[in-house]
């Protein structure tokens, strides 16, 4: 444990410049003692270790130093083997099996016990189509130019220095340097059109951890809502798994209460509770009550002017 600590203390260093002992003891949830006689014994194995006193002290390693590039064991492998094929799962991508092959070829067996399964990602023609045409010319650093439709079906001709693409909150999206606003913006795929290169290199050389820094300090805007309902029975299971409900009160009826946070401008959880029909009901917010109401009539109206029209 302690030569996989020293190894791990090692590399959190080389990652990430000047660390205070406390933040180290509380990353290897060893104390404050343990991390200073580790680093006396990294200098001891020849390891440049240099302290650092004040407020803005700590432990780093001096930047000629370098590790050898057999470092990693066999589990290691088996974690980025199973983190590769859960990403080919979700996206067709020659490099990406040749690598999967490489690595795969270096582990004598599966010792993850994870299985990540995303290929329901996959199943998107068209964002698959635009997955590729974007990487290629995150690749070829080439600006590109898209029609872009907002979240409020605002829409808008963009253009971007393409940096990557990330797959987050269930969606992919491009991440890239607005030329408009001089900043990094992200755009859900689903929204693009007219995607195309518009031939010219880019401005500036993209370094990827202004972008993690950029998603690190991205406050998520999106408005959460509580809704609280009274369920019939059947729905337990359904509630709990397409809508993460907490229960939170039990009648002998078999009936119950629950509570769920969600994304207010979502349809998915809307609709959802449409089709649960009367075996739900709202108790709160009343805005949402009020909107159900509004929907259902607005839908009976519409069929009866079409059984009128019969």
């Amino acid at each position: 444990m302690k030569i996989d600590r020293l190894l791990g203390i090692t590399i959190y260093l080389l990652n990430h410049g000047r660390t205070k002992a406390s933040v180290l003891a509380e990353h290897f949830e060893v104390s404050t003692r343990t991390i200073m006689r580790d680093m006396d014994t990294l200098c001891m194995a020849g390891i440049p270790v240099s302290s650092n006193f004040g407020t803005d002290g700590g432990f780093e390693i001096m930047e000629t130093f370098e590790m050898q590039r057999q470092v990693a064991g066999e589990m290691d492998y088996s974690f980025v083997v199973s983190a590769l094929q859960s990403l080919s799962s979700a996206y067709h991508d020659k490099e990406l099996n040749a690598t999967l092959e490489k690595l795969e070829s270096l582990t004598t067996s599966p010792k993850s016990s994870m299985i990540l399964d995303l290929s329901v990602v996959h199943e998107n023609r068209d964002t698959n189509e635009l997955l590729y045409l974007l990487n290629q010319w995150i690749q070829k650093k080439v600006r590109i130019s898209f029609s872009y439709t907002n979240a409020k079906d605002e829409k808008s001709q963009v253009e971007v220095e393409p940096v990557c693409t990330i797959y987050q909150w269930y969606h992919w999206y491009l991440i890239g340097f607005s030329l408009k606003h001089q900043e990094y913006r992200m755009y859900k795929v689903v929204r693009m059109d007219q995607l195309k290169a518009t031939g010219e290199i880019n401005g500036r050389e993209h370094d990827i951890n202004e972008v993690k820094a950029f998603l690190k300090g991205r406050e998520d805007s999106r408005k959460r809502v509580k809704v609280r309902l009274l369920c019939q029975d059947r729905l337990r299971s359904k509630c709990r798994e397409y809508l993460g409900a907490s229960i939170t009160k039990e009648y002998e009826t078999g009936e119950f209460e629950c509570e769920v946070f969600t994304l207010e401008d979502e349809t998915f959880w809307y609709g959802l509770l449409l089709s649960f029909g009367g075996a739900v009901r709202v108790l709160e917010p009343k805005s949402l009550i009020e909107r159900i109401q509004r929907d259902c009539a607005d839908i009976l109206k519409h069929y009866e002017r079409i059984e009128e029209n019969k």
